[in-house]
């Protein structure tokens, strides 16, 4: 006949983790969720345990580093034997500068040759034993930290730099001045930026010159809803920099009704209805010249930026990034149509140092 015994009766004290272990860590396995794993087992690369992968990755290594002075070479070839203005078709890049192309792939290819050759030097031939470094506190023990506040104050009452008041201010202005003296450097960089991109042939008094029939515009040449183009007075096709000035001074005359014109500042810069704005895009510099009548909208052929000429030429539609700049004008004492001044912001495309 057996005996029925507890469910804690057949359990030994013995088996159980005593207090003193619990409190120093040393109970493991189930028991303990938060005990220290170590570290695994290294295991070898096929690199450490056999000389000819060894050999394989060290010839790896050492074509990669071949292939990037090679590469460096032919940066060099390149920027000697290319021509700055000689354009290739490289599909699907489509036309592109040789020099430019040839520059770029030569000099990409030898930092990556040489970046790809350290890592795999480093992931199959360095060694990459496991060590374990405990770490150690940051600060420095009290005494240290006593000491050396302790030197510093007794550094700063030596100098005397609070009572000098004279060496104190002059010392700062020396150490604060004395690197302006590599901004002398910069002047070998080149020539300072001329300002061209900010100003254009127009100024006050210009007349606006028609551009078919080279004549002077007066307020009658030009009916409601119809467009035009103008150029400043004076400046003559067979100018040697007709092609620049015209790039940027480039003028599309619209006359609308006062009363549909919404922006005042536009109101007040036209003459009965006449508004004038530059032609270029604010893209990418294309000409334009696609006017709706109706809308008083006006749309660049290039990449279809549309522009509300009756509401400051602002973009409605399209990458351009701001309105068409509009020019001031009246009409001067003989009828004719002349500008009041230049644009007074940068025709075109914005540029990088564009205010």
């Amino acid at each position: 006949m057996s005996s029925e015994t507890g469910p804690d009766e057949n359990v030994s004290d013995e088996n159980l983790p005593s207090e003193q272990e619990k409190a120093h860590g040393e109970v493991t396995g189930q028991d303990n969720p938060f005990a220290d794993p170590g570290v695994p087992p290294h295991e070898h690369r096929i690199q450490d345990i056999d000389e000819r992968a060894a050999k394989r990755s060290e010839r790896t290594v050492a074509f990669l580093f071949t292939l990037s002075m090679l590469a460096t070479v032919g940066f060099i070839a390149s920027y000697v034997a290319f021509p700055v203005d000689k354009i290739i078709y490289v599909w699907p890049l489509g036309h592109v500068s040789a020099l430019n192309l040839s520059l770029g792939l030569t000099l990409g290819v030898a930092l990556f040759c040489i970046g790809a050759g350290a890592v795999h030097w480093a992931r199959t031939l360095m060694s990459d034993e496991e060590m374990v470094d405990e770490r150690h506190p940051v600060a420095a023990e009290p005494a240290v930290r006593e000491k050396v506040i302790s030197d510093f104050k007794q550094g700063a009452k030596e100098s005397a730099l609070g009572r000098r008041k004279l060496i104190r201010n002059t010392m700062f202005g020396a150490v604060a001045l004395v690197p302006l003296s590599g901004v002398v450097l910069l002047r070998d960089l080149g020539p300072l930026p001329e300002d061209k991109l900010r100003h254009t042939a127009w100024s006050k008094g210009k007349l606006l010159v028609n551009e078919n029939t080279n004549q002077p515009l007066r307020p009658e040449d030009i009916a409601v809803g119809s467009l035009a183009f103008a150029r400043p007075e004076g400046l003559d096709h067979e100018d040697e920099d007709f092609n620049n000035e015209i790039a940027k001074a480039a003028l599309m005359l619209v006359r609308l009704e006062p009363k549909d014109i919404k922006d005042k500042r536009e109101l007040d810069w036209s003459h009965e209805g006449i508004v004038a704005f530059s032609k270029i895009c604010t893209h990418v510099g294309c000409p334009v010249s696609l006017y709706e009548q109706q809308t008083h909208h006006v749309l660049c052929p290039c990449h279809q930026s549309t522009f509300d000429l009756s509401d400051g030429a602002r973009v409605l539609f399209g990458p351009a990034g701001h309105p068409l700049p509009q020019l001031n004008i009246s009409v001067n004492k003989d009828g004719y149509l002349e500008a009041l001044g230049d644009f007074e912001e940068p025709v075109g495309p914005a540029f990088w140092e564009r205010g």
